[in-house]
């Protein structure tokens, strides 16, 4: 049978192999090395995706092939205090009670814990029918890696993603995604040498996924620290005297961003009553937000002195820019209670040299309200002036209630935990869509163990659910036993 301690001692070995998106080529090396090791036909394709098949146990060789399917690749945010550097440093896991995490960092749960259930489904002796142990890259960042497989690699008509976040939850369709770029042209003219800088951050808030907690309404660090420039640049004695030399904020696409920095300019005599207008803004947003982000922080400390700054124009045409930009829900749906249809994550901003890239995440259960929101957002940046582009395009994955795969594996739930599994259609995106889309035939399920706050440092595995997902996948597994 599958064992948690097996599972979680394969996850340790996991989370020593550096795998942000991207950058995840040591562990599909990895992953080959282990198959080889255990005798396993597998392959590697060009772009770094694994397949390993393991064959059938005893009396199950006649069954139809399972997939079992997850990603290689992690969201790598870290508190700003954190020195991990994710390139070279292993991650190391933190029994806390009932949960484990990571110090300070993702913990990576997400979804290393479904590579590690795969393969110890094939160590064990649990039964199971013929399988394929499928690993994409890149999922993270638009779900590229699934996006490149080829539409003739999988033998498997069934096929179970595990990286769902609610143990006892089966997801059965979900949203599609696209990223829209926008690249803003800014002008910047030579720092007098008598003005003062200051760096303002904006941290502690709790961010989170931008498809799972996009709903709850949580702050967003990049339009905070817009609202606090714009507010500052415009309150009494400070207006157009608060110049603006850089801004970066959000660390990922599918991050609701936790912290945003901006580096500001100007007299001595401006800078010096900077801190009684930071400690008003803040305690503006405290009372907008009351508990529900408990940790904000809006700081100021003293930074470098550097040559140049951003023109004034190119500062009011940015700001503009950003305080135009819509995020988060734009629409619920309207046949599933409480299911987010449309929304948008102003997710990252950069200002490098003389342009400032903005990244926006848009979500949707529809391809036509995708497009539009989409558009919508590139409609605001032209009449800014950027330039506007798409990437990391993914579609839909339609529910099929009827499947032969959900019945089966509702019952094996409900014959090992006692009662029925809940069935749902979510708002992230998951690879099911875009496989689905080059395996018509396909029949897919999403679950997991419970992960909390995935893609933050406040990520958690809750290690009792491991062990109910351990047994369903070998209740499911034997019953093909029957077929």
């Amino acid at each position: 049978m599958v064992n948690a301690d097996q599972v979680l001692a394969l996850f340790e070995q996991i989370n020593r192999i550096p795998r942000c998106s991207g950058k995840e080529r040591q562990l599909s090396d990895w992953l080959c090395s282990w198959a080889a090791e255990r005798g396993l036909v597998h392959e590697q394709d060009e772009a770094g995706n694994v397949l390993i098949r393991v064959p059938a146990t005893e009396g199950l060789t006649e069954a139809r092939v399972v997939v079992l399917q997850g990603h290689m690749d992690m969201v790598c945010e870290k508190t700003p205090s954190s020195s991990h550097n994710f390139e070279t440093d292993p991650i190391p896991v933190v029994v806390d009670g009932e949960w484990l995490r990571a110090e300070d960092t993702t913990l990576g749960a997400d979804n290393g814990i479904a590579i590690a259930l795969a393969l110890a489904v094939a160590e064990s002796d649990t039964p199971h029918p013929a399988l394929e142990i499928l690993v994409t890259v890149d999922e993270e960042t638009g779900l590229t890696g699934a996006q490149k497989l080829s539409s003739d690699w999988l033998r498997g008509t069934h096929l179970l993603n595990i990286d769902s976040e609610d143990e006892g939850v089966f997801t059965v369709g979900c949203a599609g995604g696209r990223d829209t770029i926008l690249t803003l042209r800014i002008e910047r003219e030579p720092l007098p040498d008598l003005f003062v800088t200051r760096e303002i951050s904006l941290s502690g808030l709790q961010g989170g996924h931008s498809g799972v907690d996009i709903h709850l309404g949580r702050a967003n660090a990049n339009v905070l620290l817009a609202r606090t420039l714009i507010m500052m640049r415009g309150s009494g004695g400070c207006k157009s005297t608060v110049h603006l030399v850089a801004l970066r904020g959000g660390q990922a696409h599918n991050a609701i961003p936790r912290d945003a920095s901006a580096i500001v300019a100007g007299p001595p005599q401006v800078i010096e009553h900077l801190d009684r207008e930071i400690a008003r803004i803040q305690k503006t947003f405290r009372t907008e937000y009351g508990s529900l982000e408990p940790n904000l922080q809006l700081s100021l400390r003293s930074a470098a002195h550097p040559s140049d700054m951003i023109a004034e124009t190119s500062a009011k045409q940015l700001l503009d820019l950003l305080r135009s930009l819509p995020h988060g829900v734009i629409r619920m749906s309207s046949e599933v209670p409480d299911l987010v249809e449309t929304s948008t994550n102003l997710a990252t901003v950069r200002v490098k040299n003389d342009e400032v890239q903005i990244k926006t995440s848009q979500r949707s259960s529809y391809v036509s309200r995708l497009a539009e929101i989409a558009g919508q957002i590139k409609a605001i940046g032209r009449l800014a002036g950027a330039e506007t582009s798409s990437e990391s395009s993914y579609p839909p994955w339609e529910p099929h209630m009827e499947s032969e795969l959900l019945g089966r594996a509702v019952e094996a739930y409900q014959a090992v935990h006692g009662k029925e599994p809940a069935v749902e259609v979510i708002h992230a995106g998951l690879e099911c869509g875009v496989i689905g889309a080059k395996y018509p035939n396909m029949q897919m399920i999403s679950f997991g163990p419970t992960i909390q706050n995935a893609h933050s440092p406040d990520e958690r595995l809750y290690l009792p659910s491991l062990g109910k997902t351990c047994s369903f996948i070998d209740a499911l597994l034997a019953s093909y036993r029957e077929s």
